[in-house]
């Protein structure tokens, strides 16, 4: 995740947070953790170092396990997600109530809750046993002795569970679906046994700094020639990503250290000011959206089978400048839809900048837009040639008034990694488009 050798500050007196995710299911990859990434942010919002996220079946031995292992290595809060549920196997309330040395009591109150949000579910599906649906869940109002309850989103409650002594941690005790830990999280992190467990949490900033058309490698010389002419960068935490073939570099640091930062990003944009496109955090697709206001958008894609489409509409209000796109995987699909010239797919091949300039005009006039995004290439894994491997995609952005930007380029990686960076490249063309520049006309 990082390049070059990790920058961080010194983090000693800080109050270190353990996310423990729960499930056989998400272990074998059945299902992918949403909640370790979504946690590990809003501990970070708060101050709280998350200093580790492990994955765990439904392996009660394994479990506990995990539990120690993150108390000696000084968690003061250990956060689980999943196990929460009616059935055999949610074991987590019971092996926390084992690690924090507390009974396990059966909570009336809570089951009374339980049963209350239960009985629409009976109303709508009155075959069910409801004596039998009631035993089942009654395991769900069985919590540590002294804990303190969550109200459930679900039918699952959540739970903050302090040591019954001593120093060990803390345990935030929430369920698995990520629709009912989110909103639980809120609750839990308001309690006064969390409130207890963060003392010494710190304010962060966070800045984020994206470039495009950079190897992540240059980032790390970037940052040791910065050290070497001497700025403090030992109270900044400093990672870089390459991520969708851009690079981004997330600094970390207190408020004291802003004049720190601040130089920093001096020297990153006085070295890299032509592949430096956000200083504020803000991505592409946001850059390329707030562009396109009062313009409008089409594109004809080939290999990227929808995915610049995709990715323009992923967002709210899109629909205000994006009129329409179509995948022309076939020649003939180039020639009927995007009125591609046969001659010219035949004299240069559908993989070329010809045909993608052809197929940025063409979309832009089949759906009436200002601008038109062509896409062609070869995504693999066959269909390669000497002269146009695998990888090899041509790119055009068209304008009215004859603008245009076109270009060509090899994307590294498996067909997966060269659709999605071939849509990253295209939008970036697409920006500088709207930001003035162009191979032709004014």
């Amino acid at each position: 995740m990082s390049a070059g050798e990790p920058r961080q500050p010194e983090r000693s007196k800080l109050p270190r947070a353990g996310i423990l995710v729960t499930g056989t299911e998400v272990l074998t990859g059945i299902i992918s953790d949403r909640n370790g990434p979504w946690l590990s942010e809003r501990l970070r919002e708060i101050g709280v170092d998350a200093a580790m996220i492990q994955i765990v079946g439904d392996r009660p031995d394994d479990l506990l396990a995990t539990l120690r292992f993150m108390k000696d290595e000084g968690m003061a809060v250990i956060i689980t997600s999943g196990g929460l549920g009616p059935t055999a196997d949610d074991l987590t309330a019971e092996v926390v109530g084992r690690f924090c040395d507390r009974a396990m009591v059966l909570d009336a109150a809570l089951e009374e809750r339980i049963a209350e949000i239960l009985r629409p579910m009976m109303k709508r599906w009155p075959g069910l046993d409801e004596a039998a649906i009631r035993r089942s869940n009654r395991k769900q109002a069985v919590i540590p002795e002294g804990a303190t309850v969550l109200e459930p989103v679900g039918t699952a409650p959540g739970l903050v569970v302090a040591p019954a002594q001593g120093t060990a941690p803390t345990i935030v005790v929430l369920p698995g679906p990520p629709r009912e830990l989110q909103p639980m999280w809120e609750t839990a992190r308001q309690t006064e046994a969390f409130q207890a467990a963060i003392i010494g949490a710190t304010t962060y900033r966070r800045e984020i700094v994206r470039l495009f058309g950079i190897p992540e490698s240059e980032i790390a010389n970037t940052l040791r020639a910065a050290e070497d002419a001497g700025l403090a960068l030992e109270p900044l935490e400093i990672t870089t990503c390459l991520r969708r073939g851009e690079i981004e570099i997330a600094t970390r640091y207190e408020p004291d250290a802003q004049g720190d930062y601040d130089a920093l990003l001096d020297f990153v944009r006085e070295r890299h000011g032509d592949t430096l496109f956000s200083e504020d955090g803000s991505t592409i697709d946001e850059q390329v959206a707030g562009l396109l206001t009062e313009r409008t958008l089409a594109v004809a894609e080939s290999c990227t089978g929808g995915g610049f489409a995709t990715r323009v509409t992923d967002r709210a209000g899109s629909s205000s400048y994006f009129l329409g796109g179509a995948v022309v995987y076939s020649n003939q699909a180039k020639v009927d839809l995007a009125g591609v010239d046969p001659g010219l797919i035949e004299r240069f091949g559908a993989v070329s900048t010809e045909v993608a300039e052809a197929l940025a005009e063409g979309a832009a006039k089949r759906f009436d837009a200002e601008i038109g995004v062509g896409i062609t290439g070869i995504a693999g894994p066959g269909g390669g040639t000497e002269e146009k491997p695998v990888g090899f995609v041509c790119f055009s952005i068209w304008g009215r008034g004859d603008r245009r930007i076109t270009r060509s380029s090899r994307m590294p990686g498996g067909r997966a990694d060269i659709r999605d960076r071939s849509v990253t490249v295209s939008l970036h063309l697409l920006r500088r488009l709207l930001m003035g520049e162009s191979d032709l006309g004014p």
